[in-house]
């Protein structure tokens, strides 16, 4: 990082907002690679706002630096979440901030039903949706309920991998590729789920290569160029403006 730079990055930080979320001048690598580079952005209570971006641009990395996922590694910026310094936590103290990562691969856990997946979400931490608001957002997953985690469909997995998420206490859900596999029928109820999560007050931040299914559930969108932020708007504005979208995200 040169002195120009990090001049840039030091005002960001100093500038973080108090807001419901912020990040500030973010800073991460991946050893020597430079993958999210001085990123700052706010979201607000209650938003679902797409994180956008081609192959490579550091979405899902800023994801995991948000969430405190150990790598890739946060050298410099601030993360806040409602004053606290997310930043400073551990991944579990994170979690117990509110914050929750639904990670691409879902991270179903083997061996275990659905009911005792979500149980395991809140076993050190407070205690957010019960069983039945869970399964009046996902009926699918109160019919099987009883079955393993591991054998339900691709968007059955998805649909407890959210609902997991909202057994412990959630300030800020945040989801890496969604709709990865799934049918536009099923996609369709994690959408409608998504927006009932909002409405909940529950802030929402989805990285998604689908960015036109994303975008149309999202308030705003925020594009991401080779790790830095390229565009900061509403949905709407990237949904209207074909040559952003060709010159950002190839659609």
């Amino acid at each position: 990082m040169n002195a120009s730079q990090a001049a840039i990055d030091t005002m960001a930080e100093n500038n973080a907002s108090d807001g419901y979320f912020s990040v500030s001048g973010l800073n991460a690598y991946y050893g020597d690679s430079y993958i999210v580079q001085g990123v700052s952005f706010e979201v607000n209570e209650g938003e679902i706002v797409a994180l956008l971006g081609r192959n490579g641009a550091g979405k899902t990395s800023t994801l995991r630096a948000i969430a405190r996922a150990g790598e890739p590694e946060l050298r410099s910026g601030k993360i806040r979440l409602l004053g606290e310094d997310v930043h400073l936590m551990q991944s579990h103290q994170a979690s117990n901030a509110g914050i929750a990562l639904v990670p691409e691969d879902r991270r179903i856990i083997p061996g275990l039903t659905v009911e005792e997946n979500i149980d395991l979400a809140v076993i050190a931490g407070n205690s957010g949706w019960d069983y039945e608001r869970i399964y009046t957002l996902f009926p699918r997953l109160k019919e099987r309920r009883k079955q393993e985690g591991t054998t339900l469909s691709g968007g059955e997995q998805q649909m407890l991998a959210i609902g997991r998420a909202l057994a412990k206490e959630l300030k800020l859900l945040l989801l890496d590729e969604p709709y990865e596999g799934l049918a536009p029928v099923v996609r369709h109820d994690i959408e409608k789920a998504l927006l009932e999560v909002r409405e909940a007050g529950i802030t929402t931040i989805i990285v998604e290569q689908n960015a036109v299914a994303a975008l149309k559930i999202s308030d705003r969108a925020i594009i991401l160029d080779t790790g830095e932020v390229a565009f900061q708007g509403t949905a709407k504005e990237v949904l209207d403006d074909e040559a952003l979208r060709h010159e950002y995200l190839a659609i």
